[in-house]
């Protein structure tokens, strides 16, 4: 299997971000409805703990698939349609503005932040920082919920798309099969 993408699949890279990023995603989901749905118990007690530094490891994790899809920009397999590639640029959108909204809470807050023991920005206590707790505290929720509906839609399409038979089945872009060249 090539390491970089070509117009009949995803190379290694490209896979090994794109399952490793739904993996780190399921888990978001699963702490955020943790501390939603059971505040206070001992799912969320397990879960919620891990939901800033699995969320950092998804930023820098979805930075380098953003880089890597730029790179191979020419060589991956076209988008289906418009539709299509309108859904990829929003979900890829909102990965990054997602921990970075919640990043900037979290900095605003004039708490330290050691996602893994990397010192990532020391705490201060000349006070909070309003606009970065504002902005974090309105958007970077909702903004998850609308990421968790747009993926269980990109799933739904995936296996839409699979079953069609007027439509490519794409699934064997991301999940493997010999290339074609």
């Amino acid at each position: 299997m090539p390491l970089k993408d070509n117009q009949n699949q995803y190379g290694t890279v490209s896979r090994v971000l794109h399952w490793g990023i739904a993996i780190l995603l399921l888990w978001q989901f699963l702490s955020a409805a943790s501390h939603f749905f059971f505040d206070d118990t001992a799912i969320e007690a397990f879960f919620w703990p891990t939901h800033k530094p699995m969320g950092f490891l998804l930023f820098v994790l979805i930075f380098i698939r953003v880089i890597w899809a730029l790179i191979n920009v020419k060589n991956r397999p076209p988008s289906i349609n418009w539709f299509a590639r309108l859904g990829h640029i929003t979900l890829y959108l909102l990965m990054l503005a997602i921990p970075a909204l919640g990043l900037l809470r979290q900095y605003g807050s004039g708490r330290s932040f050691e996602p893994f023991g990397i010192p990532l920005f020391s705490g201060f206590e000349s006070g909070k920082i309003e606009w970065t707790l504002d902005l974090g505290g309105l958007l970077h929720g909702e903004l998850g919920w609308l990421l968790f509906v747009l993926t269980i839609g990109h799933i739904i399409m995936s296996f839409w798309h699979k079953k069609s038979k007027t439509t490519e089945n794409v699934m064997p872009r991301m999940w493997g099969r010999q290339s074609k060249e």
